[in-house]
């Protein structure tokens, strides 16, 4: 696995500074011989895409998705406008590989951006398929997105609990996708910026191997992003790695000016 490395970025807003400490780590993982997974982690939008297809059509489906939001990172301006357009263009790109990409060729896409240029700082999650993003707040965690699957519908119409869903046999469908038969408008929801909030990342491939309470043990066991990254994903290895797995630590401390 690459090396992981914390990175920081002071945020200077009026009444107050932003100090953000972030790391990403991505790993193919035990039983897989290709990682689909594909990550950004550059202020401000931290995102995970899942791929899923054939040999190639998923590593293409979620590497044309993070290249194209990069280029919206890169053009200075991050809105859910600009999200759906480099996501309209993903698309293209993936139907523009027929030799390795059909209809059931897509990627999820999860993560957050921090607003700035409203009155008042915000978090935006951006949310489409099962990846997740949590935030750990006053020594609770909490899953902040909810998954579009085939199980999380089930268990929202009462017919399957939580606890029934781990080795539920539709645990892997999802039902919207970044790909050429989805729409590709994610779930978006607005967060406030608090002191001290640590937010996680994640594709499945974490949440297969650990609990949330595993993944809050991690967090409260390592103050350093990177530290983090690499405590989570060893678990995940050692407890059978059976997906790609690829993590965001994003840690965030307010101070007034």
């Amino acid at each position: 696995m690459p090396e992981v490395t914390t990175h920081t970025r002071t945020v200077p807003l009026t009444g107050t500074t932003l100090e953000l400490a972030w790391a990403a780590g991505t790993d193919t993982g035990k039983r897989r011989e290709v990682n689909q997974d594909a990550v950004l982690a550059e202020y401000p939008l931290f995102v995970v895409a899942d791929g899923m297809g054939g040999h190639l059509g998923g590593e293409i489906a979620s590497a044309s998705t993070v290249d194209r939001l990069r280029a919206v990172v890169d053009g200075g301006t991050v809105s859910p406008r600009h999200i759906e357009k480099a996501l309209s263009r993903a698309v293209k790109d993936i139907v523009s590989h027929p030799e390795t990409t059909d209809e059931g060729t897509g990627t999820t896409l999860t993560g957050l951006y921090l607003e700035t240029a409203a009155d008042e700082p915000h978090w935006v999650t951006l949310n489409i398929g099962d990846s997740r993003v949590y935030l750990l707040r006053d020594d609770d965690i909490v899953q902040v997105t909810t998954d579009h699957s085939v199980v999380q519908e089930l268990i929202a119409a009462g017919r399957l609990s939580p606890e029934e869903a781990e080795n539920h046999p539709y645990g892997n469908v999802i039902t919207r996708a970044v790909g050429p038969s989805d729409s590709v408008k994610p779930d978006y929801l607005r967060l406030e910026v608090v002191d001290g909030d640590r937010f996680v990342v994640c594709s499945d491939g974490l949440t297969k191997e650990l609990t949330d309470f595993g993944i809050k043990h991690f967090l409260e066991a390592n103050a350093d992003p990177a530290a983090a990254v690499d405590a989570m994903m060893a678990a995940a290895l050692e407890n059978g790695g059976r997906d790609n797995i690829t993590i965001i630590v994003l840690d965030v401390n307010r101070r007034s000016s």
